[in-house]
This record gives C-alpha cells, sequence and structure tokens, in this order.
C-alpha cells in the first residue's frame, strides 16, 4: 500500500470515530462516594448524605438506598420512613468540592472541550484527542480507570454523537458503566426509549403527551409538529427535534473566574416561582457564608439557569457598594431572575455567583441609606459565629425552614 492510501485510509477513520466523540462523563451518588472513601464498612449497605433533621433533605443516596425508594431532594422524614435502616452522613461541601477540582482536572488533561454541568458531571468533545489517545471508546474507558484509581469513587460514560444522546447513555448504563450509540444507532436506540427521556419532557409534559396517546420517543416522532406546537407550544418543535437525534449544540468550555458561588440541580425539573425563590435564598446564603470566611466582597452578582434542554441562561448585575451579605445578594439575584420575563422551558438548575472580588479589609463597605443594608450585614455576621460554635443548620432563615424547599 502506497503512503498516501495509507495517510487517506487513517484519516478516514479518524472521520469516523470523530462522528461520535460527544461524552457525558457522570459521578455515581457523588456525595455518597466520596465520604465511602473515608467509610469503606459501608459500601454495599444504605447509605444517605443530608442532614438528620426532620425538614432537611436528601442530598444524595446510595443505589442501595435507592432501591427503598430513596431520591435525592426527597425530605428526610420521607427517606427514614422509607428505609430506616439507612446510615445516615452529614455532608461536607467544601470536600466535595476539592474533590469536584479534582475530577475536573482529569478531564482537562484528555481534552480542552470541558463543559461542566455540575460539580460531579460534564459533556466533552474528545474529537481532537483521538489521535493521541485512541478512540472514544479507549478515551472513555482511561477516564473510568483514572477518577476510580486516582478519586476512589465510579463514573459513568455515555458517548455518541451529540450532548443529547450522551447524556442519556449515561444516564441508561449507571452505575459504573459505559455505553456506546453510534450515530447509525441512533434513532433506533432512541425510538425504544419512553417519552420522559426527552430534554423538556418532565411529568407534567408526559401527562399532556400520554392524553394523546404518546408515551414513546417514537410516538413523538411519528406526530406531526404542528399537533406537538399546539399542546407544547415552543417546547413541542423543541421535542420532535430531539426525537429523531437532531442536537447540533457543541461541547462549550466555561472559563473558570475568580468567583464564589453555589448552585443546585432540582430532582425534578420545575415552573415554581416559590421554589425557585427560596433555593435562590438558600444559595444566597450559602454565597454570603463562603464570601465572609474567606474574608472578600463582590461588586457583581450573577445568576445562572439551566434548562430542562440543558441550555444555560446567565445574568449579571454590578452594585455601587461591594457586597458580602445574603440578603442584598439574594435582592439583585431576584431582579436578575425577573429580567429574564417568561421562560421557555421548565429550570433544571439555579445558581448564584459573586464576582470581581476584593479583600473585604481593603474595601470600604459604604453604608446605604437604607440602614437595613447594614442590619442584614450584622444579622448575618452573628449568624456566622452561631454557625462556628454550633453548626451550620443551627440557625436559617424562615422560608427555608418550610418543608421541601431545597438542600443546604
Amino acid at each position: 500500500m502506497r503512503p498516501d492510501e495509507d495517510r487517506e485510509q487513517t484519516e478516514a477513520r479518524l472521520r469516523d470515530l470523530r462522528r461520535a466523540s460527544i461524552m457525558h462523563v457522570d459521578m455515581d451518588a457523588f456525595f455518597v462516594s466520596v465520604e465511602l472513601r473515608d467509610r469503606p464498612a459501608l459500601r454495599g449497605r444504605p447509605v444517605i448524605v443530608g442532614f438528620p433533621a426532620e425538614r432537611s433533605v436528601v442530598l444524595s443516596a446510595s443505589y442501595e438506598a435507592r432501591r427503598f425508594g430513596v431520591k435525592s431532594a426527597m425530605p428526610m422524614a420521607v427517606a427514614q420512613r422509607l428505609c430506616p435502616q439507612a446510615n445516615i452522613i452529614e455532608p461536607r461541601h467544601k470536600l466535595y468540592y476539592e474533590v469536584s477540582g479534582q475530577l475536573m482536572a482529569i478531564f482537562e488533561s484528555i481534552t480542552e472541550l470541558v463543559e461542566p454541568l455540575s460539580v460531579d458531571e460534564a459533556f466533552l468533545d474528545v474529537g481532537g484527542a483521538i489521535r493521541r489517545l485512541g478512540a472514544p471508546l479507549d478515551i472513555g474507558q482511561l477516564i473510568r480507570r483514572r477518577v476510580a484509581s486516582e478519586l476512589g469513587i465510579t463514573a459513568s460514560v455515555g458517548i455518541a454523537a451529540s450532548k443529547f444522546v450522551a447524556k442519556i447513555a449515561s444516564t441508561r448504563c449507571k452505575p459504573d458503566g459505559l455505553l456506546l450509540i453510534r450515530p447509525e444507532q441512533t434513532v433506533p436506540y432512541l425510538h425504544s426509549l419512553p417519552v420522559n427521556a426527552l430534554w423538556g419532557v418532565g411529568g407534567k409534559t408526559a401527562e399532556v403527551l400520554a392524553r394523546m396517546g404518546i408515551r414513546t420517543v417514537a410516538d413523538v416522532a411519528a406526530t406531526p409538529v404542528s399537533s406537538l406546537r399546539k399542546v407544547l407550544g415552543a417546547t413541542g418543535e423543541h421535542v420532535h427535534r430531539l426525537s429523531w437525534g437532531l442536537d447540533s449544540r457543541t461541547v462549550t468550555p466555561v472559563r473558570v473566574e475568580k468567583s464564589i458561588g453555589a448552585e443546585e440541580t432540582f430532582a425534578a425539573d420545575t415552573a415554581d416561582d416559590a421554589l425557585l425563590h427560596r433555593e435562590l435564598l438558600r444559595l444566597s446564603h450559602r454565597t454570603a457564608e463562603r464570601l465572609r470566611a474567606s474574608g472578600l466582597v463582590a461588586r457583581t452578582v450573577a445568576l445562572k439557569l439551566r434548562y430542562a434542554d440543558f441550555s444555560t441562561v446567565t445574568r449579571s448585575r454590578t452594585v455601587h457598594t461591594p457586597l458580602d451579605s445574603a440578603q442584598l445578594i439574594y435582592a439583585v439575584v431576584i431582579q436578575l431572575l425577573e429580567s429574564l420575563g417568561s421562560r421557555p422551558l421548565t429550570v433544571r438548575l439555579v445558581g448564584v455567583r459573586a464576582e470581581q472580588l476584593e479583600p473585604a479589609a481593603q474595601t470600604s463597605l459604604q453604608l446605604s441609606l437604607d440602614r437595613r443594608d447594614d442590619n442584614w450585614r450584622a444579622a448575618e455576621q452573628a449568624l456566622d459565629k452561631v454557625a462556628e460554635k454550633f453548626g451550620s443548620r443551627s440557625v436559617l432563615p424562615a422560608r427555608l425552614l418550610e418543608p421541601g424547599s431545597g438542600s443546604s
């Protein structure tokens, strides 16, 4: 064979492999897995990460606990009734963020095209790493081995031609699995799934579709777009495209800013404004606590919203006076949320970030004409002292004590 023919065949093989080079890598029961590294005797047993208080919620549950019906974001009282023998471990958020940083470093050593979705999952485009590391299937195995050997936890990896299908693949091969869906397999595979596998189809949407006799992805694909639009609005065209595997979104790297923040993924996508407001208040408190603990203040507050189809919007606002108060951060975040207007889809994730950070000791925190601003700051500083002595959940805003209001 001539050298030029050999090169042509090599390039053709690379092009073929790159047709399915999008990965979704997701840790299995992340918080629980991290905790079990220090508690190996609990492996194979029902384990819940969360605070044992009755009004708290489940942050993470082992697969053994899930067999009893325990789910993330479930009220702890319900989880304990379903699985009274579960071992409950209080969360260590700082540790989880440290492990998350190590996880993202593994991803970034594979490819520059890494799009984090949360602390324990990300999309990767490994097309540019194939010459160096082998076929996408080999790279997926490499990632799983490194996560296991370097971090002591397990990962599930879905590989496909698009982000949407890769995400489905990782979900379907959990826990500790690997699933490659080749381009020619995409439509037959999707059409074998229930309708709620599609992004944007939550419980209520599934009920609407069921009334039309639509229960599978194949049913959606066979339904005229005009009919779907009548019952679902703009979402109708979106789900129809997904039912045929059409998703042109690329993996978009997220540049790490010098910022402090917190985010939360809901157990079920939501359109409930009251729930969004409560979660944003909770995240504002977590962000403000970290600011004060770091001796920092922020000049910019940012809101992050991820919809059911994984599209993400961010909005930010720079304030005149640097902030380290949860109530002041929350006020800005609510203004940003309202500025978005009507939301096209239900919400999967919300986040709050404090940016343009400065050392508090070197910043003049001018008081506004409204003394309540300083009163909030003083009250929250007092809460910091209580939390330091008695734990972070000793005192909480009344709104955050409502049952099912979200995780801490």
